[in-house]
């Protein structure tokens, strides 16, 4: 190979390294203007300005090193002084890309009247066991719809760690945080739920029968599927005699779906 051919072999390799740079430079430039934007949005402001964030989330769910730059960028929008829809949009996207890495930012929304929520969003999709224990210390420091929140958080995770806490829950003066519990559990749907939710039948008060009774059906749902039949079938049995007509007919239809009949 001549001189003059290597020449051109290098120059040649030099502009295509130059024109693929280019696209990824304006990919960055475009990225950090999203997130200048991010950081100062407001509801209701265009969020064209956002698509390149919007992209960037997308495209990096097979790059795990952008997935990490976006989380921690994300996670700075949320601990800095931004505004709530900057703080919303942050916990949306880390609810697609988030790990354990952002946890420790997004919970400490959880005590925020009007970030809870989101971050509680984020937290049940982030696969890491980090999320879950993050909602379940937050339990005994949340109050009213907040603590209602954390709870059925907790029952979409089915996290049985948070069982006991739950059961102390079920006598909760607060009827709303009682029936949250009792879901819970239900969703939890573990031989402790279930022991712990046939003595709540017993002893609900009035206006808890039936998410006493919702409660324990769902627990049964939730045994049949994992398995376990016996144990689902004592629980329909028992609703099967219920003073609620139409949790008689659930605890029926249970007896026929755990014999396999229609």
């Amino acid at each position: 190979m001549s001189r003059s051919t290597i020449a051109l072999a290098a120059v040649l390799a030099a502009i295509v390294a130059l024109t693929s740079a280019l696209p990824n430079a304006a990919a960055d430039e475009a990225l950090d203007k999203a997130f200048d934007a991010l950081k100062g949005y407001e509801w209701g402001a265009d969020r064209t300005a956002l698509a390149a964030l919007d992209k960037a989330v997308a495209d990096s769910h097979d790059d795990d090193q952008a997935r990490l730059e976006l989380e921690k960028r994300l996670s700075a929008v949320i601990r800095g002084d931004a505004p709530q829809a900057a703080k919303d949009i942050a916990c949306r996207q880390l609810s697609l890309i988030g790990s354990a890495e952002c946890v420790p930012a997004v919970s400490a929304l959880l005590t925020d009247e009007k970030l809870s929520h989101m971050a509680r969003y984020a937290l049940e999709r982030i696969p890491d066991a980090a999320a879950v224990a993050a909602m379940r210390d937050a339990m005994p420091k949340v109050s009213g719809r907040l603590k209602v929140g954390v709870i059925n958080s907790l029952g979409v995770r089915r996290d049985a760690e948070s069982a006991d806490a739950l059961i102390a829950l079920l006598g909760d003066s607060d009827p709303q945080i009682a029936a949250a519990a009792a879901a819970a559990l239900g969703s939890i749907g573990n031989a402790q739920a279930a022991e712990a939710l046939e003595g709540f039948q017993e002893k609900a008060p009035a206006n808890l029968k039936l998410a006493a009774a919702d409660a324990y059906l769902v627990c049964a749902e939730r045994l049949l599927a994992d398995g376990k039949k016996t144990d689902a079938l004592k629980i329909y049995r028992a609703l099967a005699k219920s003073e609620l007509k139409h949790v008689r007919v659930a605890g029926t239809r249970g007896m026929l779906a755990v014999a396999g009949k229609k």
